[in-house]
């Protein structure tokens, strides 16, 4: 077993041990003990009716022009949209012309040079009358309004992500099921084209362990690129507690794509930081559902996230990624 170090002026700081495997009632007690997010604020939609906008993207740019990617959908139904919005004298509206997909949870990244977008489609389930399915679904091209799908997932899973490595080769993260993830565990590989892509190379991604009890899971909602090559993973952890609500908490931690040496996850905020607000269904209203992280370059971060399944917020947050990226990482490792 090795432990990687970070160099610093003054001296050396452990960036990556062994994980330790905790539960989420673990990471909030040691949350609670961390700086505290602040600053919550409610985004403000309109152009859809009466529908919720929730589980949105951070906001990033098309066309020389701020947008988020947000999915759409009446309160008592899970039929939803995604719909990509502008804003406009502090709301956001659809962006007229835009594509509107029929999909859950989008997400954005951009790999080689195009943008890259994505979300879960669900189906009739092939076996179980009255039953859906679902996969993740992706589409490419230089900007919203000339995407095309290139790939899709395998069949029943969520919360793959995709991030431009610095070698130019492509980070995979996976979030399987049943017999390989149970509830949902987190798996990496690396392609190094986006036409490698396919069910079968998701499927055979290895599984980071020491992330998730039997009894809870997780997935990445997006990835970051940090400026020495580390990956930085914003995330969900979430469980059940004994009357069958569910919680569900941003999380982050890093990874290193050339060791797999990551660090440990690291919560981001509750649900009590941020607005009073409703939810879908009663089981929902301790929902925090990573949607994006905007680094704004000063030592802070802006969090945006959908709130019980039934609207979309942010707040800002010290940079979880920064003290990783505070100095190139040292080639150096010290045996414990």
């Amino acid at each position: 077993m090795h432990t990687a170090f970070l160099a610093t002026p003054g001296g050396m700081i452990m960036l990556f041990q062994s994980p330790t495997l905790k539960t989420c009632q673990v990471l909030v007690d040691e949350f609670r003990l961390a700086p505290q997010p602040f600053e919550p604020e409610k985004l403000r939609f309109a152009g859809v009716g009466d529908r919720d906008v929730y589980n949105i993207s951070a906001p990033f740019v098309d066309e020389g022009e701020w947008v988020i990617a947000g999915r759409v959908e009446a309160r008592d139904s899970e039929q939803s949209e995604v719909y990509f919005f502008v804003e406009r004298d502090g709301v956001w509206v659809p962006r007229e012309g835009a594509p509107v997909f029929a999909l859950q949870d989008p997400f954005v990244s951009r790999i080689h040079g195009q943008l890259v977008f994505g979300g879960v489609e669900t189906f009739p389930h092939p076996v179980f009358v009255g039953e859906h399915s679902w996969r993740t679904v992706f589409y490419r091209g230089p900007n919203i309004r000339r995407l095309e799908k290139f790939a899709e997932g395998p069949d029943g899973m969520k919360d793959i992500r995709l991030v431009e490595l610095k070698d130019g080769s492509i980070g995979v993260f996976t979030r399987p099921q049943g017999e390989k993830g149970g509830r949902g565990k987190i798996g990496f590989t690396r392609i190094f084209s986006l036409d490698e892509l396919t069910p079968d190379v998701i499927e055979a991604a290895p599984i980071l362990d020491a992330q998730f009890t039997d009894e809870e899971w997780g997935g990445v909602n997006e990835a970051h690129l940090l400026a020495n090559g580390l990956v930085g993973a914003l995330g969900h952890i979430a469980c059940f507690d004994e009357q069958g609500n569910r919680h569900y908490y941003p999380m982050v931690f890093v990874l290193n794509p050339e060791t797999m040496e990551r660090s440990e996850l690291e919560l981001l905020a509750l649900r009590s930081h941020f607005l009073d607000g409703p939810a879908k269904r009663p089981d929902l209203a301790n929902v925090v559902f990573s949607g994006g992280l905007i680094r704004k370059g000063d030592g802070t971060a802006e969090l945006y996230a959908g709130v019980g399944d039934a609207e979309a917020q942010k707040i800002s947050l010290i940079d979880p990624f920064a003290k990783y990226e505070a100095q190139e990482l040292d080639r150096m490792y010290a045996s414990v």
